[in-house]
Formats: structure tokens, sequence, C-alpha cells
């Protein structure tokens, strides 16, 4: 019995194994701060396309990755320190027993990580879906906030607005972009199925997809369950990269910026949540010697701190301006290479 492979997965298995040499390759030979870029944007591919899943693919307005990378980060962080490392951080009130006897391997606390927050979601679901629109942004919107309050008020879990240091740094390029290539994959896979083809029902026109027999609050639980665990996983594997997180990581910014990156690729476009992480977070740090003094020649400019941020948003204004669906609108790399063909 002969096997055989379409041209689309042989560009498929193409792409997995540039990507997984890419990986090998950066790891061996790129310096420490290069490597470190390359995780951010592993990290944050993650938490892009799992955010354009719920946002873009299925068209609900939701204001909530903040929340959930903040419960991912948290619960990576107290599996992974041990009890004499969380006695001596807890300055503010003395931790739970059951917070001390907490501890995992890093695999265990990744998991844990997302199934916590798919959990939190799914009880979430049942009064978030009653509304929609606007109303669905401002009830997210708000529990991000809730979460960050809960972690500033309970010292004795969190250890309050001081946050959580020395946590060991296990995230490296092969986890963070092994677990953002699976990540990928996963979500190319759900799109492409009959629950993705019912999710962008949902986001056209959601009475005619009731109309038609969709049960639509099993679809958006659906969506907003797995961009829940892929973002708890996420915000662990972001704790284990920085090896300390407070509450003041987790603001409203955080969800603004991956708003920037799914926008800017392309509502409903996991190519282009990809290609928007790669743009805003790398172009950000690649554009830092804008904030260094300049020597032209003929003259030399001061340092301008910021400046960097300033033509950021201006390059960020011209895309939008003439590419109003974003990079890639709603298609995929895949829907590049047909039109090629064509």
């Amino acid at each position: 019995m002969s096997i055989i492979i379409r041209k689309d997965q042989w560009i498929n298995l193409a792409i997995i194994a540039s990507t997984l040499w890419f990986i090998w390759f950066a790891s061996s030979h790129f310096d420490e701060y290069t490597v470190r870029i390359l995780n951010n944007i592993a990290i944050f591919t993650i938490l892009a396309v799992s955010y354009n899943l719920i946002n873009g693919v299925t068209g609900q307005f939701s204001l909530e990755p903040n929340g959930f990378v903040a419960i991912g980060a948290y619960v990576t962080a107290l599996l992974l320190l041990d009890g004499d490392a969380k006695s001596y951080q807890f300055d503010i009130e003395d931790p739970y027993p059951w917070v001390l006897a907490l501890h995992a391997n890093f695999i265990w606390a990744l998991f844990f990580a997302g199934l916590f927050s798919a959990l939190l979601a799914l009880t979430l679901s049942f009064p978030v879906f009653r509304v929609r629109g606007d109303y669905l942004a401002i009830v997210t919107l708000g529990f991000g906030f809730i979460i960050r309050i809960l972690a500033i008020n309970n010292p004795e879990i969190t250890n309050g607005s001081l946050g959580l240091n020395d946590i060991p740094e296990f995230s490296n390029l092969y986890w963070t972009g092994g677990i953002a290539l699976l990540a990928v994959w996963g979500i190319l896979n759900i799109v492409n199925s009959k629950f993705g083809r019912a999710m962008k029902a949902v986001r056209d026109d959601e009475d005619a997809a009731i109309a038609m027999g969709v049960n639509t609050f099993k679809i958006k639980t659906f969506a907003f369950c797995t961009s829940a665990f892929l973002e708890g996983v996420g915000g662990g594997l972001l704790a284990a990269l920085l090896t300390s997180i407070s509450p003041d990581l987790f603001t409203f910014f955080f969800t603004f910026q991956l708003l920037i990156i799914i926008v800017l690729g392309g509502l409903g476009s996991t190519t282009g949540a990809v290609i928007g992480t790669v743009l805003v977070i790398g172009g950000a740090e690649w554009m830092r010697f804008l904030d260094e003094p300049m020597n032209f020649g003929f003259f030399e400019t001061p340092a301008l701190p910021g400046m960097r941020m300033v033509v950021f948003s201006v390059i960020l204004i011209f895309v939008m301006l003439f590419a109003r669906e974003g990079i890639m609108g709603k298609r995929e790399l895949k829907d590049l290479f047909k039109k090629a063909k064509k």
C-alpha cells in the first residue's frame, strides 16, 4: 500500500523541518541577546495564535488574555519553586501550607497552568457568553482586572505586589519554539476542521448560524477554553523565561499588545498572527538603535529615548491605512500558494 503525499503536505513538512532546523541553529550559533528575543517571539506567537482563535476566527471581542496569562505564570511559578524558596520570598504574609507543598517538574507545571486556565474559562463561559459585542469586551476586560487585583490582595498565595522571584529558568528556544510550532499546527488543524467552520459561521453571522442549527454556545466555549489553555501555557513559559513575575506585568497593556499583533497580521489568519508577532515583538527590539546617538557623517543626533516607538507607531499607522484587513486579511499561507499556482 503506497502513501501519497499531496503538494500542500510537502509544503507543511518543509516548513516544519525548516523551523526545527532554525531552532537548532539559533540555539547553537546565536548570541544570548538574540536568543532571548527569539524566545519572546516564540512565546508571543503562542499567545497571539490562541488569542486570534477566539477574537479573529470566532469573532468574539474578548479582552481577557492578560488574566489567563497571569494565571498560567503564577501556577507555573508556584509549582517550580520548592518550599524553601517560597518561605524565603514571602515577606508580606506567610504562605499557606498547601502553597508550600505545591511542586512539579516543568512539563507538569505547564500542563497544569494550561488546565487551570481552561477550567476557569469553562466556568466563565456561562456568564460571559450571555452577552455579545462591546458588552462581551467589557465583561472580559473586567476579568483581567479582577485577576490582577486578586494577585495583589492574596499575598499568602502570590506574595502580593512583590511577586515571585528566583523562578527556575527552564524556557529555552527548544521549549518555546517547539511549543509554538505545536500551537500553530494545532490551531490550524482546528480552524480547518468542522469546529473551525462553525467558528467562522459564528463570526460572520451568529443569528444565521443558530438558524442553521449550530450550537453557538458550545462553539464559543470550545474556542474560549482552547485559547485559555494555550494562554496559560504561554504564561508559564514566560514565567520560566523571565524568572520573576509580579501583578504589574499583567496589566491591560499586555492584552493591548496582543490585540495590535492580531489586527496587524489580520484577524482570523493564524499565519497573520505569526507575522504580526515577528513584526511587533521583533521589530520593537531590532529598532533600538533609533534610541541611541546616530552619526550620519555630516551631523550627529543625540540619544532620543522612545524614538523607536514613535517610528514603530508611524509604521503601524501606514500599514493599517493601506491594509485595512491586516497584512494577511483572513488568508493563510496555503492560500498564497494556491494564488501563485493560478
